[in-house]
């Protein structure tokens, strides 16, 4: 027992091994770690992403079979073109260093790009699905486009081709005040400048200094998907989302695609085709007018000859005022005539009843017959005026409104009304039309001006003739020797060519003839 306690076997003395504190240990790995992995490229899964308030983003860089914790500083993590996400394929840069707090080694990182196009495009899918998710790109949300906006907004870089091509296309078809807000259209700025500057038009009062644009285009020329990249961040999307104003995005070429097209109220292929749908041609709608006016005008002259034909006829069809009274003094002189007359008969028939009934009574009735017969005759002579004199006075109380209702005067005022109101219609429709003529009779004589400039008798005026076989050109040499007869056409008239002489054609300019044997031989 003593013996296996004794031999402790070979090997250094415990007791001569020199001593280290903790810090002194951590401090020698964190040096040791440090200058061997003191710049280094990684590619990793990110995952376990924290961003604290602090503005430090700490993550893990993991694949299948190992994890590695790093860092990134807030200024750092401010200038990264592409901030991490959980779940993304990346390639960083950086060095390692240590952790004496809790013993354990992280990477700082200098620098993080998606590793290739597949990274993006996986990081551009999860997030336009996000987006999709809120409603960012519902077509409910989607604002119509004004007709023709007095003030166009312009976000874009100021020194690029783009904007040089929408002020042009825009000059073309409809010129417009345009707003430019410059902005960067690649790198780190892009995505913030871009946001900054959709808000800032928003945020423009009507009716200021300034004037807030009625339609705002975002426009870039085309690139790469790392170039496009700015207009693929959440703050851009969501400034385009909330505009209050019509907004038209025009980034990249036809075939490139960015989330701000999904949220934007129309996505243009070209900066030139957002220009083409923001105003429209002014000449096309110069000529529809025209056209409309056309159509105006003669609806006006339609309308106005229907209506002066229907004047006419019922004019012709209204009776004279003067036959509607006569037929009512007729009737009342009628009625005044035969008032009296029968009146009288009826006191007639009433005296003969009177004196059927005298015959029948005694002496003593006779006298008070005779009485009352007095005082009937007295009653009736003052009764007979009375009745007639009321009855007449009634009928002439009617014939009176009947004269107020119809008022002649009123009638010939508004007739004369219309008739003046029509002669001032036809007074415009004949000016319109003059005007109409002269515009017409100016375009045709432009066109007749045209056709004689363009006319084959302007180029003779210049030294060159027509040479005709017949009714057909001759234009080669071959042609004109294989003819017996040749007619030139000049600016000033027209020669009968053939082999023995030449002889001016009666229908054309006379030109004194030519005798030799030499003249106007041509074979």
């Amino acid at each position: 027992m003593d013996d296996l306690i004794a031999d402790e076997g070979p090997g250094p003395n415990p007791g001569n091994a020199p001593e280290f504190t903790v810090s002194e240990i951590s401090g020698a790995v964190k040096r040791s770690i440090e200058g061997g992995f003191s710049h280094i490229r990684v590619r990793g899964e990110v995952g376990r992403l924290s961003l604290p308030r602090s503005g430090h983003v700490y993550l893990d860089l993991k694949d299948d079979r190992s994890v590695l914790s790093a860092v990134i500083w807030k200024g750092t993590a401010a200038r990264l073109a592409h901030p991490p996400e959980e779940g993304m394929e990346a390639i960083v840069t950086g060095r390692l260093t240590t952790f004496p707090g809790q013993s354990k080694y992280q990477m700082v990182i200098e620098d993080l790009r998606p590793a290739g196009a597949g990274a993006l495009m996986a990081m551009l899918e999860k997030r336009r699905a996000m987006l999709a998710a809120e409603g960012l790109f519902d077509p409910a949300r989607k604002k119509p486009l004004p007709f023709l906006p007095g003030v166009i907004g312009v976000v874009t870089s100021p020194s690029g081709a783009v904007i040089r091509d929408i002020l042009h296309r825009l000059r073309d078809r409809f010129p417009r005040q345009v707003l430019i807000w410059p902005v960067a259209v690649q790198g780190a700025n892009c995505a913030p400048e871009v946001a900054r500057a959709i808000r800032g038009f928003n945020a423009i009062a009507p009716g200021g200094p300034i004037p807030r644009p009625d339609l705002i285009i975002v426009a870039r020329g085309g690139g790469s998907l790392e170039d496009l990249w700015g207009f693929n961040e959440e703050i851009v999307v969501r400034a385009a989302a909330e505009s209050a104003i019509p907004l038209i995005s025009a980034v990249g070429h036809e075939t490139d695609t960015t989330l701000i097209d999904h949220a934007s109220d129309h996505r243009a292929p070209t900066p030139t085709a957002a220009a083409e749908r923001a105003v429209p041609v002014r000449m096309d709608l110069l000529g529809w007018l025209r056209q409309q006016e056309s159509i105006l005008t003669r609806a006006m002259t339609g309308g106005l000859g229907a209506r002066r034909q229907r004047l006419a006829d019922l004019s012709r069809a209204l009776p004279r005022p003067e036959t509607l009274l006569d037929q009512a003094r007729q009737r009342l002189d009628l009625a005044a005539a035969g008032l009296a007359p029968a009146l009288r008969h009826r006191g007639s028939l009433a005296r003969a009843r009177l004196d059927r009934a005298a015959a029948t009574l005694g002496p003593a009735r006779e006298r008070a017959v005779a009485k009352k017969r007095l005082q009937l005759g007295q009653t009736a002579a003052r009764l007979s005026p009375a009745i007639l004199s009321k009855q007449t006075r009634q009928a002439r109380r009617d014939l009176a409104q009947l004269v107020q209702r119809l008022d002649p005067a009123r009638d010939q005022r508004r007739l004369s009304e219309a008739r003046t109101r029509l002669d001032s219609l036809a007074v415009r429709l004949d000016r319109a039309t003059e005007q109409t003529l002269a515009i017409r009779r100016e375009q045709l004589g432009a066109l007749d001006r045209l056709h004689r400039t363009l006319g084959y008798t302007e180029t003779l005026k210049r030294g060159y003739a027509v040479v005709r076989a017949g009714k057909s050109v001759v234009t080669t040499e071959t042609a004109a020797r294989a003819q017996s007869a040749l007619e030139i056409e000049f600016a000033d008239g027209r020669l009968a060519v053939t082999p023995l002489g030449v002889a001016a054609k009666p229908a054309s300019k006379p030109s004194p003839p030519k005798t030799g044997p030499d003249q106007g031989q041509l074979f």
